[in-house]
């Protein structure tokens, strides 16, 4: 049996005890969290494509393919040619950005050759895919500074010190515009027009700049210099992922594979991928309660993907968590606190991870608010009339924007809770009461429901005391 594989059934194993229970949990991280340093070069070529593509969207022109390269490139000493393309175009991450980290990471544990390719030069141009508008420039200053914050956030996931960097404006910089044109000669602008954000952009009569349909363009020729067998990129990506086939072959060079990743949906469940415009991600910044706190905030039919995205887990794993909770054997909530101390074990480690899920337990199994050591405060007679949307985000930094704070009321899920002697009575805010001052709308509210008590303003999972009404 491979490394992996003994693995697996020990995990197996744990996974059909108490997972309410503590020490239960505390096992099964230690030895999933064990497995993302695991060597994996003890995989058959067919193994270890499956495990890839167990994990990814789409592998072209197909995963048999994938397992011939691997079985052929091994035959003559050396591993796959992988590579990883980053735009450093913001300094902060999100889970959604660790996905093909982490597939990056088994390739390399698997004895490939990866290299994780800074886009320095394009990301001055900015990947329109998905994009509905031209991005902002960056400047020098940016990208090094993007590229750090970069850097520090994805190292939880891989191993840097066995990965090649490299920068494109290696080759891209020095690119003349005869060349340019002698290679734009041989690619159909209605090859480039194809794709459906650019198609979209056009039709709603959006600008869509000459730098932004070289794009993909600049990202093949990545592939052209580095002479890559596999690509990794994003869903929204393929297009550009195969046009670095297409030119590969112009150049008279062996295609590379394609392996897309999915695009994570986020935390709040509406089916919008993670971002941080939308406030449904969990940051690779944040602390370890903040992002326990956010998987266990996620609808239980995200438990699967996200499993799939972030933790080591085989499919078999997932299959017999999945199959318990069908069962009654366990408890969704009981599989999404194993999920969220997975995410936090990853980033940081599993004894954290364990006194997040004791903090957590602790906050949550509270009869009352009140017997919370730890919540924020509001002093709705010192705030003036500032909106309960921008207090949010600016006094309480649940929110990362006030707009963030109206898609929670949208959602019913921005609510006033008012704890009395005959207990808890819960108030769903509007989107318009959510731009209104707090005092004018706690007693507002308060007058209505006939209620009174020690009031809270509740933000999805996130609660503070509102005081000095």
């Amino acid at each position: 049996m491979t490394r992996l594989g003994d693995s697996v059934a020990r995990a197996s194993e744990l996974l059909a005890q108490d997972l309410s229970s503590d020490s239960a949990v505390e096992r099964l991280l230690t030895e999933t969290r064990a497995r993302r340093y695991l060597d994996l070069t003890d995989l058959s070529p067919r193994e270890q494509a499956e495990l890839i593509a167990s994990r990814a969207v789409e592998v072209l022109p197909g995963p048999e393919k994938l397992a011939a390269r691997i079985e052929e490139r091994t035959a003559s000493g050396r591993g796959l040619s992988v590579k990883l393309g980053v735009d450093p175009t913001a300094q902060d991450m999100h889970l959604g950005h660790a996905v093909p980290v982490i597939i990056l990471s088994r390739l390399q544990r698997m004895g490939h050759d990866v290299t994780l390719l800074i886009g320095d030069f394009t990301a001055k141009i900015g990947d329109p895919s998905g994009r509905t508008a031209e991005r902002p420039p960056l400047t020098d200053d940016d990208i090094r500074r993007n590229l750090a914050g970069y850097r520090d956030q994805v190292r939880p996931f891989v191993d840097f010190d066995r990965i090649s960097f490299r920068e494109n404006s290696e080759w891209l910089a020095p690119y003349t515009f005869p060349e340019l044109l002698t290679l734009m000669a041989q690619v159909p602008v209605s090859q480039l027009l194809q794709r459906e954000d650019f198609r979209n952009r056009l039709a709603a009569g959006s600008g869509l700049t000459m730098s932004e349909l070289l794009y993909p363009i600049a990202q093949a020729l990545d592939s052209v210099a580095l002479e890559c067998d596999v690509e990794l990129g994003g869903a929204d990506q393929l297009l550009n992922l195969q046009m670095g086939r297409r030119l590969m072959e112009l150049r008279g060079q062996r295609p590379q594979l394609v392996v897309t990743m999915p695009l994570i949906e986020g935390t709040d469940g509406t089916g919008a991928k993670m971002s941080k415009s939308k406030g449904n991600y969990v940051g690779l910044a944040a602390t370890a309660e903040d992002v326990f706190g956010k998987i266990m905030s996620v609808p239980d039919r995200l438990i699967e993907p996200y499993l799939k995205a972030w933790t080591e887990w085989s499919d078999r794993e997932v299959g017999l968590a999945l199959a318990r909770v069908s069962d009654g054997s366990l408890h969704p909530m009981d599989l999404k606190k194993v999920l969220a101390g997975e995410v936090v074990a990853a980033m940081y480690d599993v004894p954290t991870a364990m006194k997040a899920r004791a903090g957590f337990t602790a906050q949550f199994s509270k009869k009352s608010f009140a017997d919370v050591d730890t919540l924020p405060t509001l002093d709705a007679a010192e705030l003036g009339g500032e909106g309960i949307a921008a207090l949010l985000a600016r006094e309480l930094e649940f929110v990362p924007s006030a707009s963030a704070a109206r898609r929670l009321a949208k959602q019913n899920a921005l609510r006033l809770v008012v704890e009395a002697a005959d207990g808890q009575h819960t108030i769903v805010l509007a989107e318009s009461e959510a731009l209104r001052p707090l005092a004018e709308v706690v007693r507002e509210k308060l007058a209505e429901a006939g209620a009174g008590g020690t009031v809270y303003l509740k933000a999805g999972r996130k609660i503070a005391e509102v005081r000095g009404l």
